[in-house]
């Protein structure tokens, strides 16, 4: 590396230097608040702070990692200046810390860009048939085992809340949860929010012919905790009725399918999954709950004008996405321009690449949003 290279690194970490130092005193912060036993009485709250101290460590590890390289290099270089013996070794030591010391101040830059403050959060993903009748419910259910084997595949678990099926195996709905204990699991679901178009020969088409239709994906980020959204019960109007299987025939002689109208926003959410009634408007309200908080933070978003527009995101389902193309095994993401012939793969989980490209995207916008 040369002298202009290694003073360029260093004006660079001097210019960071304050927004870390802020962000080390957090992390003391938060690190002090997670010993007080006080806070684990509230999981929603431990599991808040829990997210935000792992995302403040690797600042930390960064930082603490380049303050020791810094260290280093000035004892070898003062060294150097004493005793000129030691000049052969300073420079063998700044080559080999150099490299270590671009990346790491490179890394560094990337985690100080602001982040989606619910990528740390479990999410709730909802697939819709659209247009294409029972082809799209048949997408819509392919859909949905891309999902869990994706989510397989990163250790995460998959957790069906609700889900209307058809009489030839598709889903008309279906909701589902993921949850992981490390990664972020919104952060990597949010992109798959909008219209999920596929091209290929219907199981239906007698003539071979290629049909194109359409699934909506809806994916919301999770509360950590019933408590972090208040859902008293004179805001609540809950309707119980009949659940249906394929082809809307009852298939329960009670009452337990249920329905909730959240009455100051007019947001709804309903199962039918669980024969329980009880189970039925648990998993109603965990649903209820997300689409409340994905509200807040739209909201959110809309006053922040340089936030909407670093988002990749959408939960807009007339927003086409994805074009998933049997024929040419082919993959589109309209978002991005990602095209990859692999659609086998992907459609057996393999999302990552896939959704990597809008990551990047998104911490591109990101890093031009602040300058």
């Amino acid at each position: 590396m040369t002298a202009e290279e290694q003073g360029s690194i260093e004006q660079e970490l001097d210019a960071l230097a304050a927004s870390v130092r802020s962000l080390l005193d957090e992390h003391a912060r938060v690190e002090q608040e997670l010993a007080d036993p006080e806070v684990h009485s509230s999981p929603g709250r431990a599991r808040s702070l829990t997210r935000r101290y792992a995302e403040l460590d690797r600042v930390v590890r960064v930082w603490t990692r380049l303050e020791t390289i810094a260290d280093d290099l000035a004892v070898a270089h003062e060294m150097a200046e004493a005793d000129e013996s030691f000049a052969a070794e300073a420079a063998e030591l700044e080559e080999a810390l150099g490299d270590e010391r671009e990346s790491l101040t490179a890394e560094l830059r990337e985690l100080l860009v602001p982040s989606d403050p619910d990528d740390g959060r479990d999410a709730i993903v909802e697939i819709r048939a659209g247009e294409g009748g029972d082809e799209s419910a048949l997408f819509a259910a392919d859909l949905a085992r891309m999902y869990e084997r994706w989510a397989a595949t990163k250790g995460w678990s998959t957790e069906v809340l609700d889900a209307a099926h058809t009489e030839l195996g598709g889903v008309r709905e279906l909701t589902m949860a993921l949850k992981s204990s490390q990664d972020g699991v919104f952060g990597w679901t949010k992109f798959e929010g909008g219209v999920h178009r596929v091209q290929r020969v219907p199981v239906t088409e007698s003539q071979g012919r290629i049909h194109t239709s359409a699934a909506g994906v809806l994916v919301f980020p999770e509360a950590d905790a019933p408590d972090e959204v208040e859902l008293p019960d004179n805001d609540l109007r809950i309707d119980v009725y009949r659940s249906s299987g394929p082809g809307g025939q009852s298939v329960n002689t009670t009452d337990s399918a249920v329905r909730i109208t959240h009455l100051p926003t007019g947001i709804t959410a309903s199962c039918q999954n669980e024969k329980s009634q009880l189970q039925n408007k648990e998993a109603a309200l965990r649903m209820l709950r997300a689409r409340i908080l994905a509200a807040r933070a739209d909201e959110a978003a809309e006053a922040e004008s340089a936030q909407r527009r670093s988002q990749v995101r959408t939960v807009d389902r007339s927003e086409r996405v994805r074009t998933y193309n049997f024929p040419e095994n082919r993959v589109t993401d309209h978002r991005t321009g990602y095209k990859a012939y692999n659609l086998d793969q992907v459609i057996d989980g393999r999302l990552d690449e896939v959704v990597e490209s809008l990551r990047a995207a998104e911490r591109a916008a990101r890093l031009e949003d602040i300058g």
